[in-house]
């Protein structure tokens, strides 16, 4: 598996200090942030799944628990919109440049606004997908909101 990523580039070139891990991934997981946190032996609230979805439209990017469903009207009012639904796959594939599983919340073909579930704040290391399947990155919560340029809010259903 290949260790060097746009993920993994944008984080070098930023400085930000990082820990890469490997895992096999499994294509027919029911819930692919939980196979992962598993798979690292982490508690899923450590391990963040990153979705691509669209607020009144435009494209966004949420990354929140693998444990924890988002709740799309609390993404509406964090990005100041009034509905929010997730974005189709294959567009997802596009905008990203990364293939669903492998979602990087760094090194996206198109920098999208983003915004990290305040619970991964409270976490003293938490993993992100590396930008490809099976390759996650450790950081420190505050690393990823730097380097992602997002801002922290209550975006999970419940």
């Amino acid at each position: 598996m290949a260790q060097t990523t746009p993920a993994t580039l944008a984080l070098k070139q930023l400085g930000i200090r990082f820990e890469l891990h490997t895992y096999t991934y499994d294509p027919n997981a029911e819930r692919v942030g939980l196979q992962a946190a598993e798979a690292l032996g982490e508690p899923p609230q450590r391990v963040l799944k990153t979705l691509i979805a669209q607020v009144d439209g435009k494209p966004v990017c949420i990354v929140l628990a693998s444990d924890r469903e988002a709740s799309m009207k609390k993404v509406a009012a964090a990005f100041g919109g009034k509905a929010a639904a997730m974005m189709p796959v294959p567009d997802a594939e596009r905008l990203t440049g990364y293939k669903v599983g492998g979602v990087s919340p760094f090194g996206q073909k198109r920098r999208l606004s983003t915004i990290v579930d305040e619970a991964a704040s409270a976490e003293a290391l938490v993993y992100v997908n590396g930008g490809q399947r099976g390759l996650q990155i450790a950081l420190a919560p505050a690393d990823l909101l730097s380097a992602a340029n997002a801002r922290s809010a209550a975006i999970c259903a419940g």
